[in-house]
């Protein structure tokens, strides 16, 4: 399985072309830049077009109409909304955790966990200082999932390997708000 991973658009998402093959893509979040109802729409009708078996999203902290939300209603069968949610594709676990949500609803035996926020210290920081969250980091080394996707802190795109765990932040706008990043790629 091959699964691309993008976060932290901000509404300029019809920027990205030429989006790497896969078979799964992944938003950590951030789509919109201000929350609204026409940015998400907007985001919606860009993503389910993508070329992709399955397309999953999450929110992130611009994401405002979505906070809260249960669901949407009439996604194609290939988009995947996890809000606090999990779902097996080919025997893979995803499970999606909305923004400042507990981590403790991140179920055992995950294998990709996605969240917008990155766990402390890892792909985290901002002029010298951590945005991550430690009891994220403590849940996801407690069930050790095979990835950890995430973005929300602009100017740290990358990956780490730490202990049998490939943590990605896949923030793709610079602190300017600028494309700077493509998205990452991985094989499962």
């Amino acid at each position: 399985m091959r699964i691309v991973q993008l976060s932290d658009t901000h509404g300029k998402h019809h920027l990205l072309k030429n989006l790497p093959e896969g078979d799964v893509i992944v938003h950590c979040g951030d789509f919109t830049e201000d929350g609204t109802e026409e940015e998400v729409l907007d985001f919606l009708n860009w993503f389910i077009d993508l070329p992709y078996r399955h397309k999953i999203f999450i929110t992130g902290n611009h994401d405002l109409c979505l906070r809260g939300a249960d669901g949407i209603e009439d996604l194609p069968d290939d988009v995947h909304f996890l809000q606090d949610r999990g779902i097996s594709i080919d025997g893979i676990s995803f499970f999606g955790l909305a923004y400042g949500h507990p981590e403790s609803l991140i179920p055992e035996g995950t294998d990709i966990v996605i969240t917008h926020e990155p766990p402390l210290a890892i792909l985290d920081d901002i002029d010298g200082n951590s945005w991550g969250s430690l009891p994220l980091l403590r849940r996801v080394y407690d069930i050790k999932p095979r990835l950890h996707l995430f973005g929300h802190t602009h100017g740290n795109w990358g990956r780490a390997d730490k202990d049998g765990i490939v943590f990605s932040n896949a923030a793709l706008l610079d602190q300017y708000l600028d494309i700077k990043h493509s998205p990452a790629v991985f094989e499962i």
